[in-house]
């Protein structure tokens, strides 16, 4: 089973999952993190922990940060924030509409990075030679969206915690005002827009349960069946799973998402009854079912199964013959006439003839 641990290339600032591989850093310990520029000094945030076997392709600490490495991480530091300052000085010399808002340092390669954001293009071709003349190193200039400049600087949300996309989102999916309007959340752009400027990112996160929920129940103005009466659904109450309904009667009534959900309904109609069990059988409970019970519709009862075949038994013992003229008798049969023929209306006929043949 692998092991996990969480590092921090800056206070507050974005969580980075790495296996420790043989080290055992603790929380706050200096380790040397792989990037596509070398090896560099993170904060360990969460000490090494077993998770399961489906995590995988993490980047493995390269070690544990020495003094070389410390010294070398305060000297980066010291030039990213004159850089910084440089930058925003020489901007505001060339009167250009943009925003430094990072500056990242390439130490083996005397290389900086500089972030800006601006709502247009913007040329900035005599700002890179004075850059480059300034700093003493090679300079490059990369714009950044809103999003992406709320992200490389952090702050915090309108819900007082550190923003998502600063802390664990990796990619920004599009969200539009269809959304706020299925959560039914007011459209006033103070409200539903974050540091960014732009729409909440977490507008996403309960879009697909409102989605769903608008999909199993009836529409807003639909008539509904409730418990309490027939009447038209006026709201529905996502969090609460409920459905408002205003009676035909008066009235509204706040029902559970069971309660007018068509394909619930129809489950419970169907295997309220259970199924059917033979006669002088005891249910579940221990309660014995009556003999007289109907079986449903369509389902055999235990008459009209088959069973094995009977034997039939002699109908009566026969008699010695009497007088001359007089056939023998026999004796009753259990389901006829006393001459052994079925109780029918052609059995009757037949012992009234005989009947008629023995007066005569």
């Amino acid at each position: 089973m692998p092991m996990m641990c969480a590092v921090s290339f800056s206070r507050r600032g974005r969580l980075y999952y790495a296996d420790p591989g043989p080290y055992s850093p603790r929380v706050g310990d200096r380790v040397l993190v792989p990037t596509d520029e070398g090896p560099e000094v993170a904060t360990c945030v969460w000490a090494p922990q077993w998770v399961s076997e489906d995590v995988g392709g993490l980047p493995v600490l390269a070690g544990l940060a020495d003094e070389d490495d410390l010294r070398r991480d305060d000297a980066a530091r010291r030039r990213r924030a004159q850089a910084r300052v440089a930058a925003r000085r020489l901007v505001r010399e060339h009167g250009l509409p943009m925003k430094v808002v990072g500056v990242d340092v390439v130490p083996d390669s005397n290389a900086f990075t500089v972030y800006f954001t601006a709502e247009n293009r913007v040329d900035f071709r005599a700002l890179v030679r004075d850059l480059n003349r300034t700093l003493s190193a090679r300079v490059q200039l990369r714009q950044l969206s809103a999003r992406d400049s709320a992200k490389l600087q952090g702050g915090i949300g309108s819900c007082g915690r550190d923003l998502c996309c600063s802390t664990f989102l990796t990619d920004f999916e599009p969200v539009s005002v269809r959304m706020a309007k299925d959560q039914n959340l007011s459209l006033n752009p103070m409200r539903i827009s974050g540091a960014c400027g732009r729409l909440m990112c977490c507008l996403r996160y309960e879009h697909p349960l409102y989605e769903e929920f608008t999909a199993a129940v009836p529409a807003v103005g639909a008539r509904a069946s409730t418990p309490d009466g027939d009447g038209r659904v006026v709201a529905h109450d996502v969090p609460r799973q409920q459905v408002t309904v205003a009676l035909d009667g008066g009235g509204r009534h706040a029902c559970s998402r069971a309660d007018v959900c068509g394909s619930r309904k129809a489950y419970e109609a169907t295997h309220a009854a259970g199924p059917a069990r033979p006669a002088g059988t005891a249910d579940p409970t221990g309660t014995a079912v009556p003999t007289g019970t109907a079986a449903p519709a369509g389902t055999a009862g235990p008459a009209d199964m088959a069973g094995p075949a009977t034997t039939a038994e002699p109908t009566g013992t026969a008699e010695p013959a009497g007088p001359a003229g007089t056939a023998g008798t026999a004796g009753p049969a259990p389901d006829g006439g006393e001459d052994g023929s079925p109780d029918t209306a052609g059995g009757r006929s037949h012992r009234r003839r005989s009947r008629r043949r023995t007066e005569h």
